[in-house]
């Protein structure tokens, strides 16, 4: 039951990771109908960011208190996220809005390698350890344990998500982007500028996986190039896992994702007699996905085109 437990709150941890970075990817498909691959770029480009930043303020005041530095890291990590995902949207993809399909996704492919390739040359290829910022020391919680670092990531989690939620559905932006989503013309006439809206979805979605990409760091104590790459593939998963569009899909399939990965890695050595051990723990994801993929195409939470008729 204590292994249980502890799985359960590893995978609502990771889950809540997950999530964070699958609201980009839905957001923006919502939106314009494309699936944004260089996303878990922005992710690696907020960590690695914050990683810079942490060690320039450590060097400056060596004496500031750690939670003021870890605050600052995070606002520099989503301004140059938010700046870096605003640029890729104009230059991009917004000449590419009316192309066919393909045209956008392999660009998407593109900007990813690009961006791996440029933070490569930029920090080099080796992995940094990420500053231990917030006490180590774990709470014990009903026979698990759990750590500072661990309830700070679902604190925020928590937060970001009741923030974006009144923001789509109690604020005029958000009503302009529901707007631009349902039909960018008839929003035009109404007097949205659907440019303007677009842009503020990729930044939106780009602060979410720069917070997302510093909670990774804090939690695995690594920064490295290529560190947003799986992470980005398991948000897009989450996102398709839930319904793609659907804000509501993105945190239900980002956190049953975590869960599913968390336990399975927990009793996969049981399960197979030793021969699989928790690095295996990938296939359940994605075998769970093509399950759900067959029996629901559109997703947990995803809309039926039966309901639609």
């Amino acid at each position: 039951m204590d292994i249980f437990l502890q799985q359960i709150i590893n995978g609502l941890v990771i889950g809540s990771m997950y999530a964070l970075v699958a609201l980009g990817y839905t957001m923006v498909y919502g939106i314009i109908n494309l699936i944004n691959f260089a996303h878990g770029e922005v992710l690696m480009v907020g960590a690695i960011t914050s990683w810079t930043a942490i060690g320039w303020m450590k060097e400056a005041s060596p004496d500031s208190p750690a939670a003021v530095v870890l605050l600052l890291a995070v606002l520099i990590a989503c301004v140059v996220s938010a700046a870096l995902n605003y640029a890729i949207e104009k230059i991009a993809y917004r000449p590419l809005r009316d192309a066919p399909k393909l045209a956008p996704l392999i660009t998407a492919i593109g900007v990813s390698i690009l961006l791996q390739t440029l933070a490569m040359i930029i920090w080099k290829p080796n992995y940094k350890p990420y500053p231990t910022l917030l006490p180590s020391e774990p709470m014990a919680l009903a026979g698990a344990v759990i750590t500072p670092t661990q309830i700070m990531i679902l604190g925020v989690t928590a937060i970001s998500l009741a923030l974006l939620m009144w923001l789509v559905n109690g604020t005029r932006l958000g009503r302009a982007m529901r707007a631009t989503a349902e039909n960018p013309r008839v929003a035009t006439l109404m007097g949205v500028r659907p440019d303007t809206i677009i842009s503020a979805t990729f930044i939106i979605g780009a602060v979410l996986a720069a917070l997302a990409g510093v909670m990774w760091a804090s939690n695995y104590g690594t920064v490295q190039h290529a560190m947003g790459f799986l992470p980005g593939l398991k948000a897009f998963t989450a996102a398709v896992f839930g319904g793609i569009g659907n804000l509501a899909g993105a945190v239900v399939g980002g956190i049953l994702l975590g869960l599913i990965e968390s336990i399975a890695s927990g009793y996969i050595g049981d399960l197979t007699g030793g021969v699989l051990g928790s690095h295996y723990a990938d296939i359940f994801a994605f075998v769970v996905l093509i399950i759900v993929l067959t029996l629901r195409p559109s997703g947990l939470l995803g809309e039926r085109v039966a309901d639609r008729a």
